[in-house]
């Protein structure tokens, strides 16, 4: 069933939901899955995927979305993700994190493009390359070669709540974190879809100006977007802005989702739909974002 909003019902489809598998966990702290989820206070995944990706269709259901990109949040976990996305291939796209700077990171492409992921997640100040080096162009010239691939790249302020939560180091780099470091790549490949999360998460004004000058550029909305208060903006000012450049049918609706008992993040959807209504965009241009425009992808 569509999701009830201001314009009616609509056909969701959230473009940023992380997958925190039984095996994202044993990739990301060395003690137990029970102890570490007791520790924040979430559910527990089961062992396999399958169970967790039956969790997430049912939560979709009640809270009436369509379909999620599923990220593998943890390079290696990819095959939890291909997992689940085999399961339920008509609710989930599946997404994965690359480092490009790891040995078989060419060979982690094409296994995760055969086992039906799509989307390639780089997050350069987490592994510290820029976007365009020369030395990641393979990353590009793979995804390039595969119908409905897309590459997402994480850029501007990085920080991860449940690293922090457990006491985890984040030596990232900001220095990697700007969003002109595509506008390269993006001209190259005009025909490749990329993906800046939340806006540019700090780096607004240059992701307005790469995604002006390359129109294979969107964004995703996704998360509280708590960078806006280093700027002094507000949802419906950074909502306007980005339409005045991208237009409806560059913004894809995310939540940035990713764990039980909380589950999907119906608040963010709700403060999303509400300054988009208070802007006054129409009904069809809230069904592209809030769901037409992911699904170009598919």
């Amino acid at each position: 069933m569509p999701i009830q909003s201001s314009w009616g019902e609509l056909d969701l489809y959230d473009a940023h939901v992380h997958f925190f598998s039984h095996r994202f966990f044993e990739l990301l702290i060395s003690r137990s899955v029970a102890e570490v989820s007791t520790e924040l206070g979430w559910q527990a995944p089961p062992d396999e995927p399958e169970g967790l990706a039956a969790i997430w269709v049912n939560e979709m259901k009640r809270q009436g979305v369509g379909r999620v990109c599923l990220i593998a949040s943890l390079p290696g976990d990819e095959d939890s993700v291909a997992r689940a996305v085999q399961s339920y291939p008509s609710r989930f796209r599946g997404c994965f994190m690359l480092n490009p700077l790891a040995p078989d990171a060419g060979v982690a492409i094409d296994q995760a493009f055969q086992s039906g992921l799509r989307t390639i997640c780089l997050f350069p100040a987490m592994h510290r390359y820029s976007l365009s080096d020369p030395t990641i162009e393979f990353v590009y010239k793979r995804a390039a070669s595969q119908p409905g691939a897309a590459v997402f790249a994480h850029c501007g302020v990085l920080s991860v709540g449940i690293r922090k939560r457990l006491g985890l180091a984040s030596p990232f780099d900001m220095r990697f974190s700007n969003p002109v470091d595509l506008h390269g790549p993006a001209l190259r490949y005009p025909n490749l879809k990329f993906i800046l999360p939340h806006f540019g998460a700090g780096y607004f004004r240059e992701a307005l100006m790469v995604a002006g000058l390359c129109p294979n550029v969107f964004f995703d909305t996704s998360s509280s977007n708590s960078w806006m208060s280093i700027e002094g903006l507000d949802l419906m000012t950074v909502f306007r802005r980005a339409l005045d450049v991208l237009g409806p049918k560059r913004l894809l609706f995310g939540t940035d989702s990713s764990f039980f008992p909380r589950g999907w993040h119906r608040a963010i959807f709700d403060q999303q739909a509400s300054a988009l209504f208070e802007i006054g965009i129409s009904a069809e241009d809230a069904r592209c974002i809030f769901g037409g425009n992911m699904g170009l992808f598919d």
